[in-house]
């Protein structure tokens, strides 16, 4: 892609300036107002250096650089030199650079020969995939896509939650309430049933937390009973898992999950004695981390069993010698801030520097409007149920608006579920927020289903071009003149920054960046789609706004798959 800063830098650049190109580059700024031009270069630096006032020294530099052919034109504002790229130029540029790398435009190799590891979703096996795990699910799959799409090499680990005293409290509730019969028929919702009842006993009768300890240490210890009974509820669980997954075109890499380190947490304890860093407290075995401020880490509980913390040092050390990340990204709820603190505190003190590499991205949490969910009181909002409603909420919609649609129920899938994972990726991942059947399926505003069908909006443009205006637009040879409106133009320069976009949310975690952005196109193209006549009897007109209608599409596919979300030519 060609950068329009560097081109600006060099046409500034005077050796009696006292700066470098890249200095140069550096100071340039985007004026929040489109009127003041593209590109804005401040003087203020350069008026102790020179001795002149700055708003002089911006009047030379306009007038120096005023004729030259990269711009319309370029005016002095006070201290700034502000510059207006040549549209023609400009969009011509974006536009062969966007139809030449198709579906690679926005992508660059940045992190190549580098491994990314970004674990995400990681449902507790033996419990509903409710609405709360989809924060981790989409947010993460995103992430990993954006990490992906610049060049790093990715690893998807689903951290499944599959080990620990919840799974002597399940066996426990299924000796004593459940029955095989039921368990087939609908797996997740009678576990759910039975660990629901054991909470409720439990009250009762305090002895059934004894009886689920002992359970799990017997798991733990390989009891081939308790053994059975778990691998049965993960065999169940998984199948039930990956029909969302399924629905949501999500996969992983791994399913390595906590089960996975019971035979590597041993190695764990003994280097952390070795070290001097276990201390026994009250019969459990803990690292000391009150000299910095942090409460301690309990890696064995006075039964000799394991918790999050021994399982979570023992993964990070073996991904690193797997994997040799060069970042171990953790897309888990801000409820666990403290957690990670602690272990990586933890991998710290036992040397390992590579622990500032692990990176936790916390995001914020999701209530019912009753108030906050329960597995324990089976107080929960399916996740595939969501989905399904959604999916079920757009046929609806688009049989009242076009019941001919052709490929009905695959559209309806791909913008129903594109819009549950739209409204996730929309705000700020750390925000909380109230779960509502409203929001979610409503398809007004800045949605999914809006850019969705925006980019059907191009397709459909484009099907009604004739074919020989096509080939002449993906040849690139177009009269760029055309598009000199502002309304083209502001559109043509939303594309433009899209790599920068990519880069910018990854860099940050943060896909609602790329989110708005292309709300922004969705919206500058339907201003381009309303305020011009595209398919005009100039044909060299109508070339180059096809040319730009193609650009569009293209980018507004690419930027939806970054979110995991369909791109559909009709709706």
């Amino acid at each position: 892609m060609i950068d329009f800063k560097e081109i600006i830098a060099h046409e500034i650049f005077d050796e009696a300036l006292g700066l470098s190109v890249e200095e140069i580059k550096s100071m340039l700024e985007i004026p929040a107002d489109e009127s003041m031009g593209d590109f804005a270069f401040p003087c203020f630096k350069l008026a102790r250096t020179m001795r002149k006032a700055p708003q002089m020294i911006a009047a030379e530099i306009a007038e120096r650089i005023g004729e030259s052919e990269y711009f319309d034109k370029v005016e002095q504002v006070n201290a700034y030199v502000n510059t207006f790229i040549n549209r023609a130029y400009f969009a011509g540029e974006l536009i062969k650079e966007v139809n030449s790398k198709a579906e690679n435009y926005g992508k660059c190799n940045v992190g190549e020969g580098r491994t990314v590891i970004v674990e995400y979703s990681s449902p507790n096996i033996a419990k509903p995939f409710h609405i709360g795990h989809i924060r981790s699910t989409v947010i993460g799959n995103s992430i990993y896509k954006l990490y992906d799409a610049i060049g790093y090499k990715t690893v998807r680990i689903n951290h499944l939650g599959d080990y620990g005293t919840q799974f002597g409290k399940m066996i426990v509730a299924y000796r004593k309430w459940g029955n095989e019969d039921e368990l087939k028929a609908n797996p997740i919702k009678s576990l759910l049933s039975y660990y629901t009842k054991f909470h409720v006993e439990v009250e009762e009768h305090p002895e059934l937390d004894d009886e689920a300890r002992e359970t799990f240490a017997r798991l733990e210890s390989g009891a081939a009973e308790e053994v059975a009974l778990w691998e049965k509820f993960r065999e169940y669980s998984l199948a039930e898992f990956n029909r969302v997954y399924g629905m949501l075109g999500i996969s992983f890499d791994s399913y390595a999950g906590e089960s996975f380190y019971s035979d590597k947490m041993p190695a764990v304890v003994d280097e952390l004695r070795a070290k001097g860093l276990l201390v026994e407290s009250q019969g459990a075995q803990i690292v000391d981390l009150e000299p910095y401020g942090l409460t301690p880490a309990v890696i064995l509980k006075s039964d000799g069993s394991s918790l999050y913390a021994t399982r979570d040092i023992a993964a990070a050390i073996y991904r690193k010698k797997t994997y040799d990340f060069y970042k171990n990204i953790y897309v888990v709820a801000s409820q666990q801030n403290l957690h990670f603190k602690q272990w990586k505190k933890v991998l710290d003190l036992m040397g390992y520097e590579w622990q500032e590499d692990c990176v936790h991205v916390p995001f914020g949490l999701v209530s019912l409007e009753e108030g906050t969910m329960s597995t324990r009181h089976g107080r929960v909002v399916f996740l595939e149920d969501v989905l399904n409603n959604a999916v079920d909420k757009t046929k609806e919609i688009m049989l009242e608006k076009n019941p001919e649609t052709p490929e009905l129920d695959e559209i309806a899938k791909e913008v129903g579920i594109g819009a549950v994972i739209f409204q996730e990726l929309s705000n700020n991942r750390i925000k909380d927020y109230v779960f509502s059947w409203d929001k979610v399926l409503n398809f007004d505003g800045e949605t999914g289903p809006y850019v969705q069908y925006t980019h059907a909006r191009a397709s459909s443009v484009l099907r009604n071009a004739d074919e020989e205006d096509i080939r002449a637009i993906t040849s690139g040879a177009c009269d760029f003149t055309y598009l000199n409106s502002d309304s083209a133009y502001s559109l043509i320069k939303l594309l433009y920054r899209v790599p920068e976009v990519i880069c910018d949310a990854a860099e940050k975690y943060e896909p609602s960046i790329l989110t708005r952005h292309l709300v922004d196109i969705a919206q500058s193209f339907n201003k381009f789609y309303h305020d011009e006549h595209i398919l005009v009897d100039n044909i060299e007109e109508k070339r180059a706004k096809l040319s730009l209608v193609l650009a569009s599409k293209i980018v507004i596919a690419n930027c939806l798959d970054l979110l995991g979300i369909k791109a559909p030519e009709r709706m």
